[in-house]
């Protein structure tokens, strides 16, 4: 017996001596990567979301890995994307593309864990949970950069007729975004007005600063508006007729938007009408005559 206890020692000693060399040697390696990542220089960048700082370092790492493996198509389309979302100066296509792997993986170990903890098979919900871990930041970024359309569609009316205001009292276009950008509210569009005026003063024309915020936001209002003034610069035409203009446009847009989501409103509660609240009404309403005619019967 005590042959067998000393031998069950040993097993258990060795196991652990290999646990904790597996455990040095990961934490080496993992100190190794830490060690050489390249410095980034975020001086000039935006802060990244709040999620993404919680998990910084690993996204950094997991991007630092995909770097080189990353097709150049994809990149291009994650960047058009992030630039959309107004976090081309936050993030880049390989750190959002971290992002998505840790979360995918993070649901991933998570299914399998609850799983087989009930005693269940991992396979199926295993799989399930990689699919929507990976399709939540995607959802994400295209719920940012829907919201960051509309913010922009928004304030562009009362944005032209500020700057519209400004220049028929005889400042000049950048003068009158300067005060646009100061006097107006915070959102999108005074961030891209923003931008508009450091690719000025980095010494960009009118015209390059005003056509890189179009291609950046690609927004129908806003690539017309930028249009109109290429062409006054180009022509030497008055600014202040066609920003009043645009102005009106702009707050035309938007009224007929508003009447066509106050149309659908009515069709859109029709599924949680009948789903929900008629089914309530009904068993409201019945259960009194149901007790009843229980009550006649008995």
């Amino acid at each position: 017996m005590s042959d067998a206890l000393n031998d069950f020692g040993w097993v258990v000693f060795a196991a652990s001596a290999a646990a904790a060399a597996s455990a040095a040697l990961v934490a080496g390696l993992m100190g190794q990567l830490v060690a050489e990542l390249p410095a980034e220089d975020r001086q000039y960048l935006d802060a990244p979301p709040i999620g993404f700082r919680f998990a910084w370092l690993p996204v950094q790492l997991v991007a630092t890995c995909l770097g080189s493996y990353l097709p150049e198509g994809l990149r291009r389309r994650l960047s058009h994307r992030l630039q959309l979302a107004g976090l081309d100066y936050c993030l880049t296509a390989e750190q959002f593309l971290a992002f998505t792997t840790l979360c995918a993986s993070a649901a991933l170990l998570l299914a399998w864990f609850i799983s087989s903890t009930w005693g269940l098979n991992p396979l199926p919900g295993s799989l399930l949970a990689l699919m929507i871990g990976s399709i939540i930041p995607m959802m994400w970024l295209r719920d940012r950069i829907e919201k960051r359309s509309r913010g922009v569609q928004k304030a562009l009316p009362y944005a032209l007729d500020l700057i519209t205001l400004c220049v028929e009292a005889g400042l000049t276009l950048q003068s009158a975004l300067g005060h646009a950008v100061a006097k107006g509210p915070p959102g999108p569009l005074r961030d891209e007005m923003a931008r508009v005026l450091r690719d000025r003063r980095a010494g960009k024309t009118r015209i390059e600063a005003l056509r890189n915020m179009s291609e950046r936001m690609r927004d129908p209002a806003i690539g017309s508006l930028v249009s109109a003034l290429i062409q006054s610069e180009t022509l030497g035409m008055n600014l202040g007729p066609i920003l009043r203009a645009q102005a009106e446009q702009r707050r035309m847009e938007r009224f007929s938007r508003a009447e066509k989501l106050a149309m659908e409103a009515p069709v859109k509660m029709l599924f949680p009408l009948i789903a929900f609240i008629f089914p309530c009404t009904f068993i409201v309403l019945g259960f009194p005559i149901a007790i009843k005619f229980l009550r006649m019967g008995l």
